[in-house]
């Protein structure tokens, strides 16, 4: 991985790491917004909510396009493909080592059963 690649991760882990950010993720996952919809869940100014989006859209994560007088704000998804495809190489990397970790107590266990006593 490449710095530049290190410095792209470490903006969206930062943006995501606010929870009104997740949240402005988790609104446009159903579709573009505005950023008057985008604030109107939060006791916050449309001010501070364009600050968050602008934080998004530095990472990637976010993108605006202009229909006529609207700005809608929409979800990047390939950003966020690229963040779940980082995560997924150490989770798939982790889940063998516990495959392997259940192999083998799976087999000592089988090893250390006591064979049951027969009786007449």
């Amino acid at each position: 991985m490449t710095s530049q690649d290190d410095s792209a991760l470490d903006l969206a882990f930062l943006a995501l790491a606010d929870p009104v950010r997740r949240s402005i993720i988790a609104r446009l996952s159903r579709g573009p917004a505005t950023v008057n919809d985008l604030a109107e869940p939060f006791e916050i100014s449309k001010q501070a909510v364009s600050k968050h989006i602008q934080v998004l859209e530095q990472a990637q994560l976010v993108t605006r396009s202009r229909e006529a007088q609207r700005r809608p704000v929409h979800l990047n998804p390939a950003r966020l493909e690229a963040l779940t495809a980082w995560i997924d190489q150490y989770r798939l990397v982790r889940e063998e080592q516990f495959r392997s970790l259940d192999a083998v107590l799976g087999s000592s266990a089988g090893q250390a059963a006591p064979k049951a006593k027969e009786t007449k």
